[in-house]
């Protein structure tokens, strides 16, 4: 009875099916995280070989979300049009090639180059996955599939730091660069090739017929998908400002030192991969496949655990920084599953990868505003402790961006 078919969205529904096809997906997801995000531990290295200054190091990152922002919404496009299976492969061939081109730049100018243009195979993937989900899964059973293959992203940065930094340490970055991307290949092929769509019966040929300006204006004018974009643009900044200043606080300011504040770091990002499956497998058991309570819940929780950074002083119990640590990535973290499972479900199935293509756009401007503006701040007064009430105030805002949209539609 488990593998009896049913209708998702106007494809065919099958357990056991369905689970296969998301293995490959996740496999794709993780090897393409593990490549993308492999740049930042590996960061020291690379300035050294380089000799980059710590600015030059921060321009790293930066350059994957803007690859990333760029590619958003005509990858969403492309999505729509061509599938996840094709594009699965294609993915991962173009960020192997342009990250393996790292190796062999001369300049800081062409190695930012060859990350964005790596970014935006990167942001690619997104939509991508997304869409698989959308077709092979039906509402109530979406939230943990989001939820698992959302996690592997921080999984996949994860071994980044757990597998590629020791093979680098041995050799040096380029080797460890290159094995990651054949590594990836190898990913691109299995999962291209053993992955298969689901038949879609809900005349989508019409859909396609629509042109790209009517496609872009559709998803611009669709007040639902931008306020859930919204809040993504303050969760997804607040996510990134704590990876990037938790070891900042509560190494240096707080006097902790750089071992336990490298712990926290860990231990925000533990959280962060827990909260992107518990959060979307309660929406889909506890609250039969509606998003709202849970993502209410857990934008409490975030701004709470924000303001709370405040509290901690250098004689805090260090149990007390690995609660509040876990539960602040467990929350602001978390919420990148139910943000994709939203965003794709406030259009037509037809339109998933451009609506998820269009929410990430909004999201990743947040990674480039929220952390600037919150080191500004710091830099400002000589403490994070605004910066961090700064952010639990905007999560708040991201919280009455939700509430209208509450009102505007049962979710």
């Amino acid at each position: 009875m488990k593998n009896q078919p049913h209708t998702v969205d106007g494809a065919v529904y099958q357990a056991k099916r369905a689970w296969q096809m998301f293995g490959l997906l996740l496999l794709a997801q993780v090897l393409v995280a593990l490549v993308g995000r492999g740049i930042a531990p590996l960061s020291p290295l690379i300035a050294s070989d380089l000799r980059l200054s710590n600015a030059q190091v921060g321009g790293l990152p930066s350059a994957l979300f803007a690859g990333q922002m760029l590619v958003s919404i005509p990858s969403g496009l492309v999505v729509d049009r061509i599938g996840t299976k094709k594009l699965l492969f294609i993915v991962c061939l173009l960020l192997g090639i342009f990250y393996a081109a790292t190796t062999l730049v001369p300049s800081y100018a062409l190695l930012l180059l060859c990350i964005l243009l790596g970014g935006m195979a990167y942001g690619t993937m997104h939509p991508v996955t997304n869409k698989g989900i959308l077709y092979w899964f039906p509402q109530r059973r979406r939230g943990m599939a989001m939820g698992i293959k959302q996690m592997g992203i921080t999984l996949g940065s994860a071994l980044a730091a757990a597998a590629l930094l020791p093979f680098a340490l041995y050799t040096d970055w380029k080797m460890a660069v290159i094995a990651s991307c054949i590594i990836l290949f190898a990913a691109g092929l299995i999962s291209s090739a053993f992955y298969h769509e689901n038949v879609v019966i809900d005349g989508s040929k019409n859909q396609q017929e629509e042109s790209l300006i009517n496609k872009i204006k559709h998803m611009a004018m669709n007040r639902d998908l931008l306020l859930i974009s919204l809040a993504a643009f303050i969760l997804n900044g607040s996510q990134m400002s704590l990876t990037i200043y938790v070891l900042f606080y509560i190494g240096n300011e707080l006097l902790f030192g750089l071992g336990i504040a490298g712990a926290m770091y860990v231990l925000s990002e533990i959280g962060g991969s827990a909260g992107r499956i518990v959060w979307g497998t309660v929406s889909d058991s506890l609250f039969k496949g509606r998003r709202f309570p849970v993502t209410l819940i857990l934008m409490v929780v975030a701004s709470i655990g924000a303001v709370s950074m405040v509290l901690l002083t250098p004689n805090t119990p260090v149990w007390i920084l690995c609660i509040l640590l876990f539960t602040l990535g467990f929350a602001v973290s978390g919420f990148n599953g139910l943000w994709m499972n939203i965003a794709t479900e406030l259009t037509e199935p037809q339109r998933a990868g451009l609506a998820s293509g269009f929410s990430l756009t909004i999201g990743s401007m947040g990674v480039m505003v929220l952390p600037p503006l919150l080191g500004w701040i710091s830099d400002i007064t000589g403490s994070f402790k605004l910066s961090w009430l700064v952010m639990g105030g905007m999560i708040l805002l991201a919280l009455v961006f939700i509430l209208f949209l509450r009102k505007r539609r049962d979710f």
